[in-house]
């Protein structure tokens, strides 16, 4: 387990902006696949191999993004920062009810006990961050992964394109479902013909896999519109829009361009999906109640 670090750290990146009013609503029953809350400074044990320290980004401030996206159902996702400790995570998963789940980080020193503690508050996942540092090393992946079989939960994955490369093999062989974060990572001057995404199209070819189509401005990290995104946005609606699910990423941590704007981010899928209310309804509705069991 992760040895809680001081707390009082003081906070090295910004919060996030107000959302502005998408163009077109979200769809009744819409999911938010992606998100993170973090305490006040001072209130949450830090992991001491973070690579930043967050300001608060607390539920009542969700809250007030979702409701202007109209998003009605949302998925917590563990962040690097507070390790293998899920508390404040599923402290707000709890608070939300029956329209919350989470995903946790769990390492091969999770048990059973633990896992089926955390099912009972509404976590689906583990997540394994390879980018970002602070996360489960890579060589637990099979572990872990054994360890969530039983539970019926799936494992998510933050990787670049390069790394997913490497990997394939390995997350091909996994026992459980697999949830691929921001479109697979990857590289925008290579193109969706770059090995790494390629490997990505395989792995959803195998029936398991999942991809989050989000953080367009983890792709390009330039302002909005984030044009580069959209060669790979479009390859995976086109590949198998049956396993694609949104998020927005809120409060956007560690981040080295422009914040973004939680409805720009959602104009730009509205524009991926070319506005198409069955889609839409797909990638945000059904999709997730499949994956997270809404």
């Amino acid at each position: 387990m992760t040895t809680p670090a001081p707390s009082h750290a003081t906070p090295d990146i910004p919060a996030a902006d107000p959302a502005r009013p998408p163009r077109q609503p979200a769809p009744a029953g819409a999911c938010d696949c992606h998100m993170h809350i973090f305490g006040t400074p001072g209130t949450v044990p830090l992991n001491p191999a973070r690579a930043y320290t967050p300001p608060a980004a607390l539920l009542p401030d969700y809250r007030a993004m979702a409701d202007t996206l109209g998003i009605a159902r949302t998925v917590v996702v563990q962040p690097s920062v507070y390790g293998t400790d899920n508390a404040c995570t599923a402290e707000a998963v709890a608070a939300l009810g029956p329209a919350g789940r989470g995903v946790a980080v769990l390492d091969a020193d999770a048990g059973d006990e633990e896992l089926a503690r955390l099912n009972g508050v509404g976590f689906r996942g583990s997540r394994f961050n390879l980018v970002t540092a602070g996360g489960v090393a890579v060589d637990q992946l099979a572990t872990v992964a054994g360890r969530l079989a039983g539970h019926g939960w799936h494992l998510q994955t933050y990787a670049t394109a390069a790394m997913l490369a490497e990997l394939e093999p390995a997350l091909r062989a996994l026992p459980v479902d697999l949830v691929v974060d921001h479109m697979g990572g990857p590289d925008p001057a290579a193109g969706p013909a770059q090995p790494g995404f390629q490997a990505l199209l395989r792995l959803l070819d195998g029936g398991r896999t999942w991809v989050k189509i989000s953080g367009a401005y983890r792709v390009d990290a330039g302002p909005a519109p984030w044009p580069q995104a959209d060669a790979f946005a479009a390859a995976l609606i086109a590949h198998a829009p049956e396993r694609l699910v949104w998020g927005s990423d809120w409060p956007h941590p560690h981040l080295s361009g422009p914040m973004p704007n939680d409805g720009d981010l959602f104009d730009r899928l509205v524009a991926w999906c070319d506005a198409d209310a069955t889609l839409l309804r797909q990638i945000l509705v059904d999709n997730p109640a499949r994956l997270y069991g809404f």
